[in-house]
C-alpha cells in the first residue's frame, strides 16, 4: 500500500475541526504565549527564560494536545474506525500528529519572538526545535492511546507538563545528589544545553551531541508508540 497525502489530509483536517470545536483544549496554546509575552515585558533574557516557553509549548501544545485529541478519537470509537480503514499505521499516525506539529511550530516561534529570544545561529535552534516537536507529539499520542478517556488523558499528561517544563530546576541540585545526573539526559534539558552552546558559537559539529540523545528520545517513543497502537488493533 502506498502513502497517501490524500488520507494524512483529511485526518489532519477532521483534526482541525474537533479541535476548534474543543474550546477546554485549544485554549491551552494561549498559556505559552501569555508567559513569553510577561516575560518579554519583564525584560528577562536568559536561556532558561526563553527555554522554559518553548519547552511549554512542547510539553502543552505538543503532547497535551495529542493526547487530548488521540483520547477524543478513543472515547467517541472513532480511532478504532480509522484502524479498521485502509490508511496505513504511518498515513493514521501522520495524520494525527500534524495538527499538533504545526501548532507546536507556531507556537514555538511566537513564544520566541515575543519573548524576543534570537538565536546566534537559527538554523541549529530550528533543527532541535523541530526534531523535539516530534518527540513530545509522540508522547503526547503514547500517553493518548494509554489513556482510557479524555479526562483521564488530562491527568496522565500532567507530570509530563511537570518534568518537561519545570524540570531544568532540578539541575542546581545535582551535585548534591548525583543520582540526578540523568535529568541531564532529558530532551528539555538537552535542548537548553545545546541553545546555551549556540549562544557562545558553537555549530553543528558541537551540538552533534544533544541533538543526537533528543534523537533516540524521539526514536524510543516513537517505537513504543508503535507497539501501543498495534495492540490497540487486536484489542
Amino acid at each position: 500500500m502506498t502513502f497517501s497525502w490524500k488520507r494524512v489530509n483529511a485526518i489532519f483536517q477532521k483534526d482541525f475541526k474537533d479541535f476548534s470545536r474543543n474550546l477546554a483544549v485549544s485554549i491551552v496554546v494561549f498559556l505559552p504565549l501569555i508567559l513569553a509575552a510577561v516575560y518579554g515585558r519583564m525584560g528577562l533574557d536568559t536561556i532558561q527564560a526563553h527555554f522554559m516557553n518553548i519547552n511549554m509549548t512542547f510539553a502543552m501544545v505538543g503532547t497535551y494536545v495529542q493526547c487530548c485529541l488521540i483520547a477524543e478519537e478513543k472515547e467517541k470509537n472513532t480511532l478504532r474506525g480509522l484502524m479498521l480503514s485502509p490508511a496505513s499505521t504511518l498515513e493514521i499516525l501522520g495524520g494525527k500528529s500534524l495538527l499538533s506539529f504545526v501548532l507546536t511550530i507556531v507556537i514555538a516561534f511566537f513564544c520566541a519572538y515575543l519573548s524576543e529570544y534570537r538565536p546566534a545561529n537559527i538554523a541549529i535552534i530550528a533543527t532541535a526545535i523541530v526534531i523535539s516537536s516530534v518527540f513530545f507529539i509522540g508522547l503526547g499520542t503514547l500517553l493518548g492511546l494509554i489513556a482510557k478517556s479524555v479526562m483521564e488523558s488530562s491527568v496522565i499528561v500532567l507530570p509530563v507538563i511537570a518534568v518537561f517544563t519545570m524540570g531544568s530546576f532540578v539541575t542546581v541540585w545535582i551535585e548534591k545528589y548525583p543520582v540526578l545526573q540523568i535529568v541531564e539526559y532529558l530532551p528539555n534539558i538537552q535542548l537548553i544545553d545545546l541553545a546555551t552552546k549556540v549562544e557562545k558559537g558553537a555549530g553543528f559539529g558541537d551540538v552533534i551531541s544533544n541533538l543526537a540523545i533528543i534523537l533516540i528520545w524521539t526514536v524510543v517513543v516513537y517505537i513504543l508508540t508503535v507497539i501501543v497502537y498495534k495492540k490497540r488493533m487486536v484489542d
